[in-house]
């Protein structure tokens, strides 16, 4: 069943990148500035250590790890997690009749999308890293340190190295970005459809990973 998903959702991109995303300046002007009280970037580094925001059953066991020299701020392409596409894909599923709270936040390298919903919260981060080596370094220490990672392979990774956890994250890694959408604060299915956190993580990654592609 999990497969079949997984097949339709990568065919479904087609439709996506034909319906158009929102440009990056749409997107900056569609989420809050990053707040002034933000600590600076983390200076280079690659090694897993303690003190992630994650979830508190551990995604990641509660690590992380810094991708290499941190940029000043968010580029377009994180910000598009807080876009429009995104919001609409997620009060598509969810059947909302409203668009859920986002508050946002840039720190270590990493822009944090945070969608209130009345079942929890789901976390959409961005980690940029300096390079596609960097970042494939970084997603690698990821999916080591996951509990219960399994490998998303053939059409549903997109040609993409990704994974998912059974607590309800996706994680892609796309030239020097990792995309992580986190929805394991979320009940075990949700919406009209009954849609489980797996999917729904997995379906707003393919929706990001397509305006990616389309503006790259």
């Amino acid at each position: 069943m999990k497969h079949r998903a997984h097949a339709l959702a990568a065919l479904a991109i087609a439709s996506v990148l034909l319906a158009g995303c929102a440009a990056a300046a749409g997107s900056v002007d569609a989420v809050s500035a990053p707040p002034s009280d933000v600590s600076a970037p983390a200076s280079p580094g690659t090694t897993p250590s303690a003190g992630h925001s994650g979830s508190a059953n551990g995604h990641h066991g509660g690590a992380t790890a810094t991708p290499g020299a941190s940029p000043a701020g968010p580029s377009d392409a994180a910000l598009m997690v807080c876009g429009d596409q995104p919001m609409d894909r997620l009060t598509s599923i969810l059947d909302l009749k409203e668009d859920p709270h986002t508050v946002n936040h840039w720190a270590d390298s990493t822009f944090t999308c945070t969608y209130h919903l009345q079942e929890g919260a789901l976390d959409i981060s961005v980690q940029e890293a300096a390079d596609p080596a960097s970042a494939r370094k970084y997603f690698d220490a990821m999916q080591a340190l996951a509990k219960d990672a399994t490998p998303i392979k053939g059409l549903a990774n997109l040609g993409f190295p990704a994974y998912e956890t059974a607590d309800g994250s996706a994680v892609f890694q796309k030239d020097n970005f990792v995309l992580h959408v986190d929805a394991s604060d979320l009940p075990d299915t949700s919406g009209p459809e009954s849609i489980s956190r797996n999917a729904l993580a997995y379906q707003l990654s393919t929706t990001i990973l397509a305006c990616w592609v389309e503006h790259p």
